[in-house]
């Protein structure tokens, strides 16, 4: 997760500052320069996006045309398949673009826009994930009052929340890349705009914004973490006075797709910020990063609708309809 990063570096001082922001041009250096093996991530990262869209479309798809899953759990998992989408937007169109075209450049205003759109779908996944734990923890520990305490109106509260929460920590982010000076040497090792290399690269004193974003990462990082730890330890322990083996399982079988899913998000997450803090190779954190913004977005919906016997049933009447 980007703004779990904390980084001091400058450009050296020899290097002329680049104050033209309206002509400033990035370079993406990307996974690889090696024409043959372009072509192979171009046809890869192609599948993925698919897959990622038409998975996500599906359970969107699935959610809104069947009446028994208009429930807090599945709107809540709507939503998030919207924001899976858009992360994945925010950088794999781009990178197919460039492996395309063979141009790896990207104006400043493009890289500010996917700056803000990837802080914004990657902290509202992570609000999300938060919101359903709580939903997961009043469903087995409250089930006589889940339709009194998740009403609509909370649901839709809570989901409005946690787009506002992402969208002002996006934009504080944006605006602190856009207080930024560049130097003329602006080559990115990385395959989209990344806050930390992009801090990197300012020959400005970046240490405002290394303390803001610093912070910003401990809060929307440790708070909605926290609040899914809290959540499954109250729910284990509901599920341990459980007497049956049987009902045990049953509980815990409700909680399974979204706790498959976190161990995936802040797994991949966890792993992008080691390998930038213990590794010093550019390359190591890009493959990393691969793994976060790529992968787990298209892995949700298979999750979902693999462990998941209402979602199945929907999209099967989906699928009947169609043929």
């Amino acid at each position: 997760m980007v703004f779990f990063f904390f980084l001091f570096k400058r450009c050296p001082s020899l290097m002329e500052p680049y104050n033209s922001t309206g002509t400033l041009e990035f370079i993406l250096l990307g996974l690889s320069e090696d024409p043959e093996l372009k072509l192979i991530l171009f046809a890869l990262f192609l599948l993925i996006y698919l897959l990622t869209v038409l998975g996500n479309l599906l359970i969107i798809l699935a959610i809104s045309s069947d009446s028994h899953l208009h429930r807090p759990m599945y709107f809540f998992l709507y939503n998030l398949s919207l924001s899976d989408m858009g992360f994945s937007s925010t950088t794999i169109p781009k990178m197919l673009i460039n492996l395309h075209t063979h141009n790896r450049s990207i104006i400043y205003a493009e890289c500010l826009t996917q700056v803000s759109f990837f802080i914004l779908f990657g902290c509202m996944d992570s609000v999300l994930l938060a919101v359903m734990a709580y939903d997961r923890w009043v469903a087995i520990c409250h089930p006589l009052h889940y339709q009194v305490i998740l009403n609509p109106r909370l649901c839709r509260y809570l989901v409005v929340m946690s787009f506002c929460i992402s969208l002002i920590d996006s934009q504080v982010h944006c605006f602190m890349v856009s207080q930024l000076t560049f130097c003329t040497n602006i080559e990115i090792p990385h395959f989209f705009c990344d806050v930390p290399e992009l801090v990197k690269l300012a020959c400005s004193n970046t240490t405002i914004s290394d303390v803001v974003i610093f912070l910003l990462g401990i809060i929307l990082g440790f708070f909605p973490a926290s609040g899914i730890f809290y959540s499954y330890y109250k729910i284990t322990s509901s599920i341990l006075r459980v007497p049956s083996l049987l009902g045990k399982y049953k509980a815990f079988s409700t909680c399974g797709s979204h706790l498959s899913v976190v161990c995936l998000f802040y797994g991949t997450g966890i792993g992008v910020y080691l390998s930038s803090t213990v590794s010093s190779s550019s390359r190591v954190s890009m493959v990393a990063s691969v793994m976060y913004t790529m992968v787990v977005p298209m892995m949700n919906p298979f999750i979902y609708s693999l462990r998941n016997r209402d979602i199945k049933k929907a999209l099967w009447k989906i699928v009947l309809q169609i043929t």
